[in-house]
């Protein structure tokens, strides 16, 4: 029950933590998805709540979603103009042996007929920045907190994959393949203009095992 997995919720907005495995639109091939859901989120309103932005299939956590129209615009607004802050924990399959670190790393969408598509660094793409700081290390992985500081597709992960040479555990794409992917929307903050901020945190899946302890 997605009622169950509400973070937050006034008026204006719902943060919901996006269990992994569910996509938040609705795939070509068909499917479950969080948008076929979202009447089980009106929670006495008419109107069904807008998600304000995508977390991709495999990625679980915080999620925005807008309550009204008016709360959209200005959601929308504090988006576009980087006020709102996301933060996502993940494990990354090696030693991580730098404390903290910016990647500032264009990247570009590219495909193949076999592969199909991905994103890759590319001076030519779009700019896309994500500040890091490690968490742990444990058993040849670290425990990354990773902020972005733009919102491209991907970003997070392919960025993994380029600063550390070693992706994701879990990331069929772009890091280490097998089990479920390691990449947790933590915690989200969204400004609000004569309002406490939204504030809101979610805590590592029980398939993080032992990591959960490092948080």
């Amino acid at each position: 029950m997605l009622e169950d997995r509400i973070l937050f919720i006034d008026g204006e907005a719902i943060v919901l933590d996006k269990p992994a495995g569910l996509p938040v639109d609705e795939p070509r091939r068909g499917g479950d998805s969080l948008h076929a859901r979202l009447r089980e989120l009106r929670m006495g309103f008419q109107r069904a709540p807008v998600a304000m932005h995508r977390l991709d299939q495999d990625t679980s956590g915080c999620l925005l979603l807008a309550r009204n129209p008016k709360a959209a615009k200005r959601f929308q607004q504090a988006f576009e103009r980087r006020q709102v802050q996301k933060f996502y924990l993940a494990v990354i399959g090696g030693p991580i042996q730098e404390e903290t670190g910016t990647i500032d790393l264009a990247l570009a969408k590219t495909s193949s007929a076999d592969a199909g598509w991905r994103m890759i660094a590319d001076a030519a793409g779009q700019s896309a920045i994500t500040n890091w700081r490690r968490i742990g290390v444990r058993d040849g992985h670290s425990l990354v907190e990773f902020q972005p500081l733009t919102g491209r597709t991907h970003q997070i992960r392919a960025h993994a994959r380029e600063a550390f040479g070693t992706g994701i555990v879990g990331d069929r794409v772009y890091g280490v393949p097998g089990g479920p992917m390691l990449l947790h929307a933590s915690r989200l903050v969204v400004p609000r203009e004569g309002k406490p901020p939204i504030d809101v945190s979610s805590p590592l899946p029980d398939y993080f095992a032992d990591w959960r302890n490092a948080v």
